[in-house]
């Protein structure tokens, strides 16, 4: 395998997904340069059948790049909230708070393809093998394997944004013995823009709406989990329906995926010439949809602290500040709520339940959970 001489970027994006996509589009708004680099092909992404929660916050951001798809996203216009068999609830209006939607829920594939189609020709360098990092002073190199040739590139600044972090001895890793079955059911009657946050003792149940169906996030401990992937479609629907209760009923779910749930944090963002964004900065667990908004806010303030202070190492500590409470405090709040509701205790189930009904009568506690699910911590105070 032949290398070439040294190349040189600006600035470096590991991973070409939406939350890298959308860092190299800011920063392109602001006219610097950027490249993404990704391991898989142009295509792989059209493939991916998952779907995701995005706030209003999220779709402001991403109209600023032109890269909101508006055809393919189904609004969340009410949310409701509740815990199985026990009492209190709380219903989440976008009209309290004057927007045309709390949230949307966006294919993976659709959003990607949205921010894709902004990209200039030679954005992405794609099918490329990330196999060594050297930090510098100066720059951090970057070895790759690109179409049978090994190439370095030397970048002033180095920003990882693919993947969830693993074994990364700076990562904190908390498992919540939890795993969620991922699949859509078409419901009667239909949906009516409405999301429902369902907490039982195995965990949160989330449905999504999505065209016309649900997209269900079904959290379960994984020997629950391996049940429910093992079942036919008749008891599978039968084990949702009594997870939910008789409010709705549903039919016809489509293929079934799962993976297991844990809160991943990074400790320190930033590490001399390099920074680490979305996924890899923070995994959470899926419960009120936070993750993937949390990465989208993490591009954008970093486009923003680099178009406003330029490539300067120093300056990188200004956007780790700016991260700290938003970061801190979704992973507080989503954690916090697995742990609380993901039981059957019955003292704590008073209290769940006194909780909700608390949120329902006092508008101020419901605005301020909703306005920092809609915009984190640009919604303070």
């Amino acid at each position: 395998m032949t290398e070439t001489p040294p190349e040189h970027a600006d600035i470096l994006i590991i991973g070409a997904g939406p939350v890298g996509m959308t860092l190299h589009l800011a920063l392109a708004a602001g006219g610097q340069k950027s490249l993404l680099l990704d391991r898989r092909a142009p295509q792989a992404q059209q493939g991916d059948p998952r779907a995701l929660a995005l706030s209003h916050g999220a779709r402001q951001l991403l109209e600023q790049i032109n890269s909101w798809p508006s055809r393919a996203a189904t609004p969340i216009e009410t949310i409701h909230v509740s815990q199985k068999d026990g009492f209190g609830r709380t219903l989440i209006d976008h009209q309290e708070y004057a927007l045309p939607a709390l949230g949307y829920v966006v294919r993976y594939r659709d959003l990607a393809g949205a921010l894709a189609a902004r990209l200039a020709s030679d954005a992405v360098l794609s099918e490329a093998e990330v196999l060594d990092v050297t930090p510098g002073d100066e720059h951090v190199t970057v070895s790759l394997r690109h179409a049978g040739q090994r190439r370095r590139i030397q970048t002033r600044l180095l920003v990882h944004a693919e993947g969830t972090p693993g074994d990364d001895p700076a990562v904190k890793v908390s498992d919540y013995d939890q795993h969620a079955v991922i699949c859509e059911v078409t419901p009667t009657p239909g949906h009516n823009k409405r999301a429902w946050e369902r907490f039982t003792p195995d965990g949160p149940l989330a449905l999504l709406p999505l065209g016309d169906q649900f997209s269900i996030v079904f959290t379960l401990p994984p020997a629950k989990a391996d049940a429910v992937m093992a079942m036919d479609d008749d008891t599978f629907i039968a084990a949702l329906q009594a997870q939910f209760g008789q409010r709705l009923r549903f039919a016809k779910p489509g293929p079934r995926s799962r993976f297991p749930l844990a809160l991943r944090l990074r400790d320190t963002l930033v590490d001399g010439r390099e920074v680490w964004i979305g996924n890899t900065a923070q995994t959470l667990h899926p419960v009120s949809g936070q993750g993937f908004n949390l990465g989208i806010r993490d591009a954008w303030q970093l486009a923003e602290v680099l178009l406003r202070n330029g490539l300067d190492a120093g300056q990188l500590a200004t956007y780790a500040a700016s991260r700290r409470l938003d970061r801190r405090g979704s992973a507080f709040f989503t954690d916090q709520i697995v742990r609380s509701f993901s039981n059957d205790f019955g003292p704590l189930k008073l209290a769940r339940g006194l909780g909700l009904l608390a949120l329902d009568l006092f508008p101020p506690a419901r605005h301020f959970v909703a306005k920092r699910m809609i915009w984190g911590a640009r919604a303070w105070p």
